[in-house]
């Protein structure tokens, strides 16, 4: 007998055999039955839970081929998310509303997932608006790996001044006497944004704990039930890994991770891979939490990063060397890899190096990744299928777009990244966000991205030949991404025996507006047969989580991203962007937003 039962629902299973069902059943954690409600129904007992879909929407859950859960987790109680936000003004009146509750010596932190080109206004604030608006209180700005805006009491609090030096690959942008003004540049590394974001106040254990429940929670609002974890600068295994496991031993993980090992040492990549080995084996954990191999960093010569409003940075000639060095070590150990690579003169690089190792230890069907793979060429992409390697594709061109075209303009971005060409060349493509500093966590701008070819600023990137169906785009976050995790066989669609893990829509993916699909969030999600989030009509069912600590932290007090939905027309700040943001106390807090003249929360 079941244990629990959803009905009445338009289900898109992405089964081939059977794609489309009112009903299905759920027991010991699987689909234990999937079709009509006259199929299903008569499996229930007194014991099982039977929920009312009303005719919505419900589909696999969602998979990000590549993510950093982990890392911002750990951190996601202090950011100030500007998500979404479709007005600078809007955005600063977030950033003064939070000043006002941030104690010393805390920093407020607006970390990624926003691009200037969202704004109406089609800029970033400036260091004067930034230093008239927090005079006191540390101010630290990321938009995407490119800048980051300090203001003055920030400059104080990461000691810059005109003794400090330039790091190579970045830029500390001065006034005529030599002072830091508050404006960093990577030219073209983006080092020097995290190593000065790694300067900012850390969470103590307890609100790590916390912090990263809350992240899970925003997942899982959002239709999110596994991920891909690409590890990522200053995340050293094991020490930045003992949250994640420590939920997982309390059972509290609501999504799925299979996580990747980033190497955190230039020059002594192999010697980072050889002592994981000894920890660790690709594999090892449950459905809950498992290795998955190494990267996206192998070494560190081999990073092109992907700042298109600067010239592509050619690869150091000692690259091949030290690749193939890690990449043979790994084979020889059966160790799944990933790599970053934004650019097809890196890939034609680095699949040389792969090529050679190959011939001499063969990859024999190992799993191993190109990640983002903007501007590949259809060769490349031939070689990446003979060789049996995969491709991760994320929203950076929705963000970046712009830039983009003005230095390689239009024709070439028409097929920046050439998903068409991949699929149609066979390689298994998955499709993920790369979030949380670039891109937004939201799969359905992503989403919306695959399928308008638009970024956030409604630029036209891609025609009818590089623009997915909604099924295709739909599969590359379920069934597609599963292969990067080697999971395909148990997850990515709904069919007898696989997870039960799906989501209940708040709106028909297949049938709103091209424009609307970035206000889709999950109305019901389910993980292995538990409900993780409710909201809606399935409020009720929500699983209760402690209020977000600190308690001036900006997911207590703050709003959800502008998926997030509807506004009162009183509400100008919350005008593109306030509902629920948490169902949990003091999401919605009246105080705050009464100071901003919010009528909707004034109470």
């Amino acid at each position: 007998m079941p244990d629990l039962i959803v009905r009445n629902a338009r289900i898109h299973t992405l089964d081939p055999a059977r794609p489309r069902a009112t009903a299905l059943a759920v027991r010991d954690g699987r689909i234990a039955a999937i079709g009509s409600d006259a199929d299903v129904m008569p499996l229930q007992d007194p014991a099982t839970r039977v929920i009312d879909a009303h005719g919505a929407c419900l589909i696999p859950g969602l998979n990000d081929s590549h993510t950093h859960l982990i890392r911002g987790g750990l951190n996601y109680n202090l950011e100030l998310r500007w998500d979404g936000v479709r007005s600078l003004a809007d955005a600063m009146a977030m950033l003064r509303a939070q000043v006002a509750i941030t104690p010393a010596p805390q920093w407020v932190r607006v970390v990624g997932g926003f691009t200037a080109h969202q704004f109406d206004e089609k800029r970033l604030p400036t260091l004067d608006e930034l230093n008239a608006l927090a005079p006191d209180t540390p101010v630290f700005l990321l938009h995407l790996y490119d800048r980051a805006l300090l203001n003055r009491a920030a400059l104080r609090a990461v000691g810059y001044t005109r003794d400090t030096p330039d790091p190579p690959g970045g830029r500390i942008e001065r006034d005529k006497a030599g002072n830091p003004i508050g404006l960093l540049l990577a030219k073209p590394n983006a080092l020097i944004l995290y190593a000065t974001l790694a300067k900012g106040p850390r969470l103590p254990p307890e609100y790590q704990h916390n912090s990263t429940r809350h992240f899970m929670r925003e997942l899982n609002r959002l239709g999110i039930t596994s991920v891909i974890d690409a590890g990522g600068g200053f995340q050293n295994y094991p020490e930045d890994y003992a949250i994640i496991e420590q939920l997982h031993r309390e059972d509290a993980l609501t999504v799925r991770i299979a996580y990747n090992l980033f190497t955190q040492n230039p020059g002594g990549e192999l010697e980072d891979f050889r002592r994981w080995t000894t920890l660790l084996s690709p594999g090892q954990g449950d459905a809950m939490l498992r290795h998955n191999g190494a990267g996206e960093m192998l070494v560190f010569s081999a990073a092109d990063f992907e700042l298109f409003n600067e010239p592509r940075p050619d690869l150091p000639a000692s690259m091949e060397d030290g690749l193939d060095a890690v990449v043979r070590f790994l084979v020889q150990q059966r160790w799944p890899f990933r790599i970053h690579a934004t650019y097809d003169e890196s890939i034609a690089r680095i699949l040389d190096v792969y090529e050679r190792v190959n011939r001499e230890v063969p990859f024999d069907g190992l799993h191993w990744i190109v990640d983002h793979a903007e501007t590949i060429s259809p060769r490349n992409i031939d070689r990446v299928r003979a060789l049996g390697g995969g491709i991760a594709v994320q929203h950076r061109m929705a963000f970046q777009g712009e830039a983009f075209v003005e230095r390689y303009g239009a024709a070439a971005a028409a097929h920046t990244p050439p998903i068409r060409r991949m699929l149609n060349a066979g390689v298994p493509v998955g499709a993920g966000t790369d979030a949380t500093r670039v891109a937004s966590y939201n799969p359905w701008i992503a989403l919306y991205w695959l399928v308008s070819g638009r970024t956030l600023g409604g630029t036209a990137l891609y025609g009818d030949d590089n623009r997915l169906e909604r099924d295709e785009a739909l599969r590359l976050w379920t069934h597609g991404s599963a292969w990067f995790s080697n999971e395909q066989a148990r997850k990515g669609a709904l069919a007898v025996g696989q997870y039960a893990d799906f989501a209940v829509l708040s709106a028909d993916f297949f049938a709103v507006d091209e424009a609307d699909i970035p206000a889709i969030e999950s109305e019901l999600t389910v993980v292995g047969g538990r409900i993780v989030h409710g909201a809606g009509r399935h409020r009720a069912l929500a699983p209760l989580l402690p209020a977000p600590m600190p308690d001036w932290s900006p997911v207590r007090h703050a709003i959800a991203p502008a998926a997030r939905v509807a506004a009162a027309p009183a509400c100008r700040v919350h005008a593109h962007t306030h509902a629920a943001a948490h169902d949990v106390p003091g999401a919605a807090d009246g105080a705050f937003w009464g100071a901003l003249g919010c009528a909707c929360f004034a109470f």
